[in-house]
């Protein structure tokens, strides 16, 4: 490939790559190239393309976000009575249980979400489930609720308003025990197909026994092994369910294993209440810090990565003091080696940063969750106040902490859209959580390899010798960001000898390609 623009640490002026048997083999300018045109297979002229290390997606559920695209979409609904009049069309086209998903009561004009008797009126004797945005709550119908009894008298149950907690997770696998096989793999082949056009070449499955179940996670798996589609990373989410993510090839028991739940729906663990719950409420904890140092002694003498599902200041205390008692046991060294990660990560303290850092702890975090619910104005504003509001999602401190960052999207809660993510990164609502363009790019391309413990085979960098993931963007304006605020925010200097990034201030970079190991896994068309 000649005439593009190559963004790799070997050589920041590099225009050409070679790439044979699936890795890269020489990078330079297109002066260099023609030593070996002779010797090329194939020759593609890029037209001032950027290419660039594919991204890692460190946190999806694939089968949820495929119903997404394929089903019952309700994120963009501005209002609760246009949220039920897509759900009495859909049912009207569809049989069987009828799943939807992304509603948001706080950004419509009613200020509340359907009753059951409201989602009945649309869709007659039909078994519904409708998850909020966040997962953590959901609507139902009253034909689903019939469908399982036994949630009337769990945590969470509410006969009219959603569900949540515990009778929100028996509900929840009810309607997805209804997805047929097929329906499953169209669904997980619609979102890699959807990452892939997004130039991400590997997604981090967080799958577990109350989210999709094990043959949800073998089918993702299964996909993710074809060599024409993004790579799935897995993660089983089960207390002490090693010898079952061992046995289903997930990389650990970690991703979702439910510290906590979310702000949204209320279920988030605060040390003090929230500002907008009447009754007053700190949320719901359903791990211990005795369970975290149990699973996480387990998983590290089992040599897998353990990992928490982690929102709340509440929450994330909870994942300090167990680390502590863990790595007193086996000891920090063995804690570091193992790389354990904690998913979302919204409220850490300092000294929680502080001891994520010196144990070697991942951060999987969704900077679109401030982007979508930050700021004066927002939801977590509205659920917490505005001083707390602010101190979410600290992914400067962080990082510079020293905390190894993996970005994803956690979609369908918030989309697959990885230069979204970068851009909410470096926006973030709050100032001085803001971290470099630079810095959020390599959280989400390096940063997940990293996580997954992947560095080795996958250094998520374009070098000779690493394996030829990339993703070939349209040509754009292309600046190199300053390393700090004391400068110029944006640099179009060659002298500085650093690798340009596509100028975000102008607009969303658009893929051309993306290709996995060698083999194209989207290919737009637009390139010459």
């Amino acid at each position: 490939m000649t005439g593009g623009h190559v963004y790799s640490p070997d050589d920041p002026f590099a225009t050409a790559i070679l790439v044979i048997d699936g890795r890269i083999a020489w990078m330079g300018d297109d002066a260099g190239a023609l030593t070996y045109a002779g010797d090329a297979q194939d020759r593609l002229h890029l037209g001032g393309a950027w290419v660039a290390p594919a991204f890692v997606d460190a946190h999806v559920h694939l089968t949820a976000t495929g119903l997404a695209l394929t089903g019952l979409d309700l994120a963009g609904a501005g209002s609760m009575g246009e949220a039920l009049q897509r759900l009495r069309a859909a049912a009207e086209v569809s049989e069987g249980v009828l799943v939807g998903h992304g509603w948001d009561e706080t950004a419509w004009p009613e200020g509340r979400a359907p009753t059951t008797a409201e989602i009945d009126a649309c869709v007659g004797a039909r078994p519904v489930y409708l998850s909020r945005v966040d997962v953590h709550s959901a609507l139902a119908s009253r034909a689903l609720r019939e469908q399982v009894p036994e949630a009337q008298a769990l945590d969470g149950w509410s006969e009219q308003d959603p569900v949540a907690r515990a009778a929100h997770h028996a509900l929840r696998e009810a309607a997805l025990a209804s997805i047929t096989a097929d329906q499953r793999t169209r669904a997980q082949r619609s979102a890699l197909a959807s990452a892939a056009a997004r130039g991400i070449a590997s997604v981090h499955e967080n799958a577990g026994p109350t989210i999709s179940g094990p043959d949800d996670l073998r089918g993702a798996l299964e996909l993710g092994r074809d060599a024409r589609m993004p790579e799935v990373i897995g993660y089983w989410g089960q207390l002490h369910g090693h010898a079952t993510a061992r046995e289903l090839g997930a990389l650990g028991a970690a991703g979702d294993l439910f510290v906590d739940g979310s702000l949204g729906s209320h279920t988030a663990c605060l040390t003090s209440p929230y500002a907008d719950a009447t009754p007053a409420t700190t949320g719901a904890s359903y791990l211990s810090a005795d369970d975290v140092a149990r699973h996480v002694e387990a998983s590290t003498r089992a040599g897998q990565q353990a990992g928490f599902h982690v929102i709340g200041d509440g929450a994330s205390g909870i994942v300090a003091e167990g680390l502590r008692t863990a790595a007193a046991r086996v000891g920090a060294d063995a804690i570091r080696a193992a790389r354990h990660r904690l998913e979302h990560l919204e409220m850490p303290s300092a000294d929680d940063i502080a001891l994520l850092a010196d144990l070697g702890v991942v951060a999987s975090v969704q900077p679109a969750f401030d982007a979508a619910w930050g700021g004066a104005m927002g939801m977590y504003a509205r659920r917490l106040g505005a001083p707390r509001a602010a101190t979410l999602n600290p992914f400067a401190p962080m990082l510079a902490s020293g905390v190894m960052l993996a970005l994803g999207s956690d979609a369908p809660v918030t989309p697959l859209d990885p230069w979204g993510a970068v851009r909410a990164a470096s926006w973030h609502t709050h100032p001085p959580h803001r971290i470099s363009v630079r810095a959020a790019f390599a959280a989400h391309t390096r940063g997940g390899r990293r996580a997954a413990r992947q560095e080795a085979s996958q250094p998520g960098v374009l070098t000779v010798g690493s394996p030829a993931t990339y993703a070939v963007w349209a040509p754009g304006p292309l600046v190199v960001h300053a390393p700090d605020g004391r400068v110029a925010a944006w640099s179009t200097d060659p002298r500085s000898g650093t690798p340009p990034l596509p100028d975000l201030a102008s607009g969303t970079p658009r893929c051309w390609r993306t290709v996995r190991d060698g083999v194209t896994i989207f290919d737009s068309g637009d390139l010459p």
